[in-house]
């Protein structure tokens, strides 16, 4: 039983970014057929930002009304619409109409707002519920979390990309003139198509509503001996909700006295200086407006000149170096304000690497080159992984420090997210300050 329990908590953890993490990685496909072009990450992370309506709308019900918002009333309709979602999408994604004169992939902005919406919401309600579980279940969840960012990864790099190659026009043609032909690019197709990926995307997503289904109805069905489940009660929320440390007791009841304990614990704890926690608010900001916001807006034009297959693999890669961080981060804490500073520092440099491609594009460093490729994957696999630790850390310290400061963390992650997709839009979109550039007809100097 306790085994079951463990496969369904990783289950139903890849449910919570699943929907997200696969639109990146399936982008270096996408973006040769949408209209957008290589400016399409800059609007799906405008839109992602704009689906956190729903962590604040139920964040304001806790606050408003506690202990009246029960988790599965959220999760069931949410990963429904997640399902829908993917399935919508695999239909629609390359279906364009025209907006103010220009064409535009309406359907596929609409559907990514609500799969958006439905990772974002999933981070103030999967937990929650989660914590009715005894605490080995939960960080088997946080496994499942891992995952759904890990397996996404694995199957676009196994859906490989079309190799691009030169073609003379005149070849196409079919007709020689003896003058200098024009050449265009040509993408083979992938192992299985976009639309595959999308339906794999929603049975992921299926599997993590199953799974949550079963979860929810355990309590009802058996006895777990002494590791019974917590009743899924408003009070047992509310209490997760206040007090995430806490354990539950043989009979299912929440311990608290341990809980109290805890607290006690945490609030003898040292507490930091001003300019200490000032810090550690400026690395929050910094830290998601680089990765969610500055960098993502980007990828396109510091990868794409390098080749499809340098794009893919970055993109690819970095979904896996993510969860790959957040289990470092696990095993190997490491709180020094110093170390998260230095390792900010170090990932900073790899994310400028990757803007100053940006900006030289479509004639960036080394282009042409094995070397190039491969130095333009690993500064984005190191840029992911470095920050990605960062955050996790930065997110232990706020934790062990009080409730509020979890809660200011949050806001201060929003904010971030929000200043660096604010300041790209503009720059890519209206001031087009990024170039792209065909790989057959671009001519750069050597």
């Amino acid at each position: 039983m306790a085994l079951l329990v463990h496969l369904l908590a990783c289950a139903f953890g890849l449910g919570s970014w699943v929907a997200v993490n696969g639109l990146w990685v399936q982008l270096p496909l996408i973006v040769n057929t949408l209209p957008e072009g290589w400016e399409l990450p800059s609007y799906l992370t405008v839109i992602i930002q704009l689906a956190n309506l729903g962590p604040l709308l139920v964040t304001v019900m806790h606050k408003v009304c506690p202990g009246r918002l029960k988790e599965h009333f959220v999760i069931y309709p949410i990963l429904s619409v997640g399902v829908l979602s993917c399935i919508l999408l695999a239909f629609l994604w390359d279906k364009t109409t025209i907006v103010a004169g220009e064409s535009h992939s309406t359907a596929f902005f609409i559907l990514t707002f609500f799969l958006s919406l439905v990772d974002c919401t999933s981070s103030v309600t999967f937990l929650p519920f989660m914590m009715q579980l005894p605490a080995k279940y939960v960080t088997t969840y946080f496994i499942g979390e891992g995952l759904s960012g890990f397996i996404p990864g694995i199957v676009a790099l196994a859906q490989g990309v079309g190799i691009a190659k030169c073609v003379n026009s005149s070849d196409t043609a079919g007709n020689h003139t003896g003058g200098s032909a024009a050449s265009h690019t040509v993408y083979l197709p992938p192992n299985f198509s976009t639309e595959v990926f999308f339906f794999f995307l929603a049975a992921m997503t299926c599997i993590s509503l199953a799974a949550f289904f079963a979860l929810n109805r355990l309590p009802r069905i058996y006895e777990l001996a002494t590791e019974n489940l917590v009743p899924d009660t408003a009070a047992s929320v509310s209490s997760g909700l206040e007090n995430p440390g806490a354990e539950t007791d043989g009979e299912g009841v929440k311990c608290q006295d341990e809980g109290a304990a805890k607290s006690r614990h945490l609030l003898a704890s040292p507490k930091h200086t001003m300019y200490q926690l000032t810090f550690i608010y400026f690395l929050v900001v910094c830290v998601n407006a680089t990765t969610n916001g500055l960098l993502p807006s980007v990828q396109t034009y510091s990868c794409m000149p390098y080749g499809n297959l340098a794009y893919h693999l970055s993109a690819a890669l970095s979904s896996v170096a993510n969860p790959v961080a957040c289990t470092i981060a696990m095993f190997f804490q490491n709180r020094s304000l110093v170390f998260l500073g230095v390792l900010m520092v170090l990932g900073t440099g790899f994310g400028s690497y990757n803007m100053a491609m940006a900006a030289l594009s479509p004639c960036p460093l080394l282009q042409g080159s094995v070397v190039g490729e491969t130095i333009i994957v690993l500064s984005w696999l190191f840029f992911t992984g470095t920050l990605t630790y960062v955050k996790v850390m930065v997110g232990v310290i706020l934790r062990d420090r009080s409730h509020s400061a979890l809660v200011w963390c949050g806001a201060a992650s929003q904010m971030g997210s929000l200043i660096g997709s604010v300041t790209m839009f503009p720059l890519v979109n209206v001031y087009q300050l990024f170039k792209s550039g065909d790989l057959c007809n671009t001519k750069c100097p050597l």
